[in-house]
């Protein structure tokens, strides 16, 4: 399902626009007579609610540069990479969905070979297994499901095989440090290539749901998000979820440093998270093509953006599913861990 961005793209861009120049004007009135005492600028309270959108023109600070592409395929995933890749050095991890058994919305295979074989020669596919029991619970069942998969034609590490590292989480409210697979301080460099969608937990999974659950260890990491002290393996919700996520994701970030580097692609949208396989809701979102930054919080922001400029309804399942997950909390609070910026100028790379 494909939609045109010559329609929607400009709205994205106009509304940048807007926020840069402090939103438009009727007329420019006078500026007041200035008093012998100012008054002290009250800043604006940080909006938390995870179920509200923040429109372009509510949003401050500086701009991070976002790639897009509308090309969805392998020469449009190369094209869009060789923008983020400058300082992606020494041992290469790709930390990437692979999928459920027989998966339909995972990022193609030959696209991500192609990937390999091109620009990241010598590069290993990343994962963990997971917190729930099913297919990739442990090591032996998880590898079965990379060979179903098709995910074979470079290294894989599943990074908690052989146990886990704690990571320092700075400047977090849940945590002071994340349980990640141990295997983790084995690379220099991380592309994080995300399968940009819904989830029934997070609203939507982008580059920052890829990192916080995705470099957690199934067993420790995974529960400290989902359950904490709340007794129940899934007890931890909306914005508290969000939060935590969030801060698993800092973890990994922190850790890398200059030397991560992100790519969304928007291609086969479902509400449903890869993790629920062949179950997965069909897909009712167009697709709409591939961002890339260095800045975490501006691609999933600008991935947002996108869906949110659809015209015609076209994003209302998947708009719906980040607003009553309160998934929007993940932009906000990433603002707040001063994670990136949640404005950007798009470059489109098919101009």
């Amino acid at each position: 399902m494909k939609t045109s961005w010559k329609k929607i793209l400009p709205i994205v861009l106009t509304a940048s626009l807007v926020a840069a120049c402090g939103g438009a004007t009727a007329k420019q009135q006078p500026a007041p007579e200035k008093k012998a005492e100012a008054k002290q600028a009250v800043a604006a309270p940080a909006q938390t609610d995870g179920s509200k959108y923040i429109p372009v023109d509510k949003r401050s600070g500086a701009k991070s540069v976002v790639y897009f592409t509308r090309d969805l395929s392998a020469k449009g995933l190369q094209k869009i990479y060789e923008k983020v890749n400058q300082d992606i050095t020494g041992k290469v991890a790709i930390k990437l969905h692979t999928g459920e058994k027989n998966g339909p919305n995972i990022i193609p295979r030959p696209w991500v070979k192609e990937l390999i074989e091109k620009d990241i020669p010598g590069a290993t596919i990343v994962e963990t297994n997971t917190y729930y029991n099913g297919d990739r619970y442990t090591t032996e069942g998880h590898r079965e499901t990379l060979k179903v998969n098709g995910w074979t034609f470079c290294p894989v590490d599943i990074l908690d095989e052989e146990g886990t590292v704690m990571l320092p989480v700075k400047g977090g409210k849940y945590f002071k440090e994340m349980s990640m697979g141990g295997h983790i301080t084995r690379y220099d460099s991380l592309v994080t290539l995300t399968h940009f969608k819904g989830h029934t937990m997070g609203g939507f999974g982008g580059s920052n749901k890829n990192l916080a659950i995705g470099m957690a260890d199934g067993r420790i990491g995974k529960k400290m998000i989902h359950a904490g002290e709340s007794g129940s393996q899934w007890g931890i919700t909306r914005e508290e979820f969000m939060e935590r996520m969030v801060e698993s994701t800092k973890a990994t970030v922190d850790h890398f440093g200059k030397r991560i580097t992100f790519i969304n692609v928007l291609r086969n949208m479902s509400v449903s998270c890869d993790c629920e396989g062949t179950a997965a809701a069909p897909v009712t979102t167009p697709d709409i093509g591939i961002l890339a930054s260095k800045d975490i919080l501006a691609v999933d922001q600008a991935s947002v953006d996108m869906v949110y400029a659809l015209h015609d309804g076209k994003g209302h399942d998947l708009i719906e599913r980040m607003e009553s997950r309160h998934g929007l909390r993940q932009l906000t609070y990433m603002k707040e861990m001063g994670m990136g910026s949640d404005l950007y100028e798009i470059v489109d790379l098919d101009k």
